[in-house]
């Protein structure tokens, strides 16, 4: 196992350790409020639905498992840390459409080709080259990939991760992506129709009275492609449907 995922799954047991959601920034009103338009936007992106066979990497605690049910897809869920896939465990979703598996995504024997390929926060977790091609092999011709994934033009990711050995919220590795970069690597693996697109405005810190001033202003921001967002919103697919 690489030192990278040794820092990965200790970082695991510490998020567990605590209130994971809080630390995340999904514990408050506004992190709620964010975490569900997230979900959604992932869900629209990967046009999840019935029929569909999905892959989630980076599971974590279930807690977009359980958004991403709802459509009522079939889910594996994949994560590395088996503190954080007990927390999911718990969630007791259902065992036929949903199965949480503790491994390295690299080296996951999941039993595609999938619809959809699905994540959160999860590719900077990864070594990303080697990540991006069992996501191409694993999906079906015409399938989806639709990740979110820290924006590294946004101030305060930049400064989280310039100072991540000194934020214990943070793992020692992880990174965030400028969106053309991530978009030509996205293009050398194979991938094709590529759309990444800056969102999320909306800080788990906002005051409850000021959540849907908040959102609305964001709402516009994102249509002028102001590009300093939190998040960015990566869908890809193998060629068109």
């Amino acid at each position: 196992m690489s030192e990278r995922s040794e820092h990965e799954i200790q970082h695991g047991k510490f998020l567990a350790g605590g209130d994971t959601e809080l630390i995340w920034g999904w514990g408050t009103l506004a992190g709620r409020v964010r975490a569900k338009r997230r979900a959604k936007l992932i869900e629209i992106g990967a046009r999840l639905g019935q029929d569909s066979h999905v892959l989630e990497i980076g599971c974590g605690t279930g807690m977009f498992t359980e958004m991403f049910a709802k459509t009522e897809c079939s889910i594996t869920a994949v994560d590395i840390s088996a503190a954080l896939l007990k927390k999911a465990e718990e969630r007791k979703l259902p065992k036929g459409k949903i199965r949480f598996l503790e491994k390295r995504f690299e080296d996951c024997e999941a039993e595609g080709p999938f619809d959809a390929i699905v994540g959160s926060s999860i590719s900077h977790h990864l070594e990303l080259d080697n990540a991006l091609s069992r996501i191409y092999g694993l999906l079906k011709p015409g399938g989806i990939m639709s990740f979110a994934e820290p924006n590294m033009l946004n101030p305060q990711v930049f400064v989280e991760r310039k100072l991540r050995r000194l934020l214990p919220y943070i793992s020692p590795d992880e990174t965030a992506f400028v969106r053309w970069q991530f978009s030509s690597t996205l293009q050398k693996t194979g991938f094709k129709n590529i759309k990444i697109v800056p969102f999320d405005w909306l800080h788990p810190s906002v005051p409850e009275q000021l959540i849907d001033f908040v959102s609305s202003v964001g709402r516009v921001i994102e249509r002028l492609h102001f590009y300093v967002s939190f998040q960015v919103l990566c869908i890809s697919k193998l060629y068109a449907l």
